[in-house]
């Protein structure tokens, strides 16, 4: 817990704890009134709670940027005032700063009409023309070129089966949407660790690790966190761009967007979820970065790569390792250029356990070929990709070796993810490296919790920052860093493993006479077993030898 003693600052934290605790029970609230319309856990829960929540969001900060444009134009009262041209020139100066609300468009109008009949027609209505408004800014699009709009077209009639409880649920939405109001003085102050927060609080039942084809793995913040700090480091980079091709709902892109600045950089992302493209998008209105929406991509970034013609300064990543891709495998193979962008191979289709095809293999070439000259980049992998002595892993690390494109890797310790067995991971790439590389095995650190029914190991502060400073300061810690030239991994046949370059040491302990005789006569024991088990297993092979016969089928088989 942060001790503050300055008085202003403590009064700052306090403000922003209770508007953060304000904000979560209107999500919870907002949980609460789906659960009596009867959506508790249905699919369409999370839209009413993110798209109502979104409604709220951009109607108070629409208030916000008109009553800095003009003080007096904080109320549905005053805008409806203003003639069509001047409201239109009020629009003009408001920009990208907001969405572009009418005055029958706020909240305000909405609270004073609930009473109406065929409210929720009302209410669906609204959300309806601020998305088809809004649609140049705020629209995802798919790789087939179709638009995402911020809201559903009729988001209670939809979502809401039971047609007498329409009204109600709108009705009950709209009165706890009213209770407070976002203070965008302080929030914006606080920036992103706020809205990330709130985010993930608002997010956490239904961007859930697993499920379906396609699963999520939520990235730890941690993890997100050493991504952006080591990739950054101490440079300023502006107009830059940064890349996802899978970025989920956004975790690691918020994190770079945050270290790097908002109005430095371009995000550009795709991932073939459709909610999680949605609940990026909301993040990136949460967090002032509403100018990238537009490179937001629903699709499939191996078979329908749509930034493929653009090169990418920063680009994060964690894939998803292993699915079944076999119905896209042929598509794949033919698609334009395929032997420059997957230049270590595709993975076959097995016979059996497709759901295994190392589907990352890919997502690694793919992250290699779209970065700039200058481009760096961080991905999640499986640990045991840093060590495969053949195949397409071999001959990505052998290139990436040859290209001296290997800024370092971070091991992390087990069951970082609290949903995953798989041992992850980070390993950093950038082009401008001519030095050396830096190994790091974080793998014994951290601190086991229980998360639910998993269990979860958690970074402490002080060992995201250990972590952080061993890389990028480029310092060799006993069994924890070291430091390796491009030969010495040659030599090493191409491993990325931190623990094959630590020194070996030899611990000699003094010990009796007796004490070694004992230990000679349990290491003779012990190996007498070894060799009378290899002799059952020779004389069983045997055996099995002389049951082979030949037969006119030109096959051995086994009678």
């Amino acid at each position: 817990m942060e001790r503050v003693t300055n008085p202003l600052r403590r009064r700052y934290i306090m403000d922003i704890t209770n508007f953060s605790n304000k904000a979560k029970q209107l999500i919870d609230d907002i949980k609460g009134i789906c659960a009596s319309a009867g959506l508790g856990g249905d699919a369409n829960e999370y839209k009413i709670v993110t798209q109502s929540f979104l409604y709220k969001f951009l109607n108070d900060k629409f208030l916000f940027e008109i009553g800095k444009i003009e003080p007096r134009l904080t109320s549905y009262d005053e805008l409806k005032k203003l003639g069509d041209n001047d409201y239109d020139l009020l629009l003009i100066k408001l920009g990208t700063k907001s969405a572009h609300l009418k005055p029958e468009h706020v909240l305000e109008y909405l609270f004073q009409h609930q009473n109406d009949e065929g409210f929720a027609k009302l209410f669906d209505d609204t959300l309806n023309d601020i998305a088809v408004d809004n649609a140049a800014i705020f629209s995802v699009h798919t790789a087939g070129n179709t638009e995402i709009r911020l809201f559903e077209e009729e988001l209670i009639q939809d979502a809401v089966n039971d047609k007498s409880k329409h009204d109600v649920t709108a009705r009950q939405l709209i009165n706890k949407l009213a209770d407070s109001k976002f203070d965008f003085h302080a929030l914006f102050s606080a920036g992103f660790d706020f809205f990330s927060t709130l985010f993930e609080y608002m997010i956490k039942d239904y961007n859930k690790d697993g499920g379906g084809k396609y699963a999520e793995y939520y990235t730890p913040h941690s993890i997100a966190k050493i991504m952006a700090e080591i990739l950054i480091s101490n440079s300023k980079p502006a107009n830059v761009t940064a890349y996802d091709p899978a970025a989920g709902s956004g975790t690691l892109l918020m994190n770079i967007a945050h270290k790097i600045g908002p109005d430095k950089c371009t995000i550009y992302s795709e991932d073939i979820s459709q909610k999680s493209s949605n609940l990026l998008r909301l993040n990136l209105i949460l967090n002032n970065l509403s100018h990238s929406i537009d490179h937001i991509i629903q699709g499939n970034t191996i078979t329908e790569p749509k930034h493929i013609t653009k090169k990418f300064d920063f680009i994060v990543s964690n894939p998803p390792f292993k699915i079944d891709f076999s119905d896209d495998h042929e598509n794949i193979v033919n698609l334009p250029n395929v032997n420059d962008r997957f230049f270590a191979g595709i993975p076959n289709i097995p016979n059996k356990d497709k759901d295994k095809m190392a589907i990352y293999l890919l997502f690694i070439q793919h992250i290699m070929f779209s970065l700039s000259d200058t481009g760096r980049a961080a991905v999640v992998v499986p640990t045991g990709f840093l060590t495969a002595q053949s195949g397409i892993e071999k001959k990505i690390r052998e290139k990436l070796i040859e290209k001296q494109w290997l800024k370092g890797v971070i091991s992390m310790p087990s069951n970082i993810f609290a949903t995953t067995g798989t041992n992850v991971s980070v390993m950093f790439m950038d082009k401008t490296n001519t030095d050396k590389v830096v190994l790091v095995d974080a793998s014994k650190l951290g601190t086991k919790v229980k998360d639910g029914k998993n269990q979860k190991t958690v970074l402490s502060a002080e060992e995201e920052q250990k972590i952080i400073d061993a890389f990028s300061v480029g310092t060799s810690i006993e069994d924890f860093s070291v430091v390796v030239g491009f030969e010495e991994i040659k030599e090493k046949n191409y491993s990325f493993s931190a623990g094959q370059y630590f020194d070996v040491k030899i611990a000699y302990v003094d010990i009796t006479k007796e004490e070694f005789e004992e230990r000679m006569e349990k290491y003779k024991k012990r190996l007498n077993d070894y060799f009378e088990e290899s002799r059952e297993l020779e004389k069983e092979i045997l055996e099995q030898q002389n049951k082979l016969m030949y037969k006119n089928s030109d096959k051995l088989s086994l009678i």
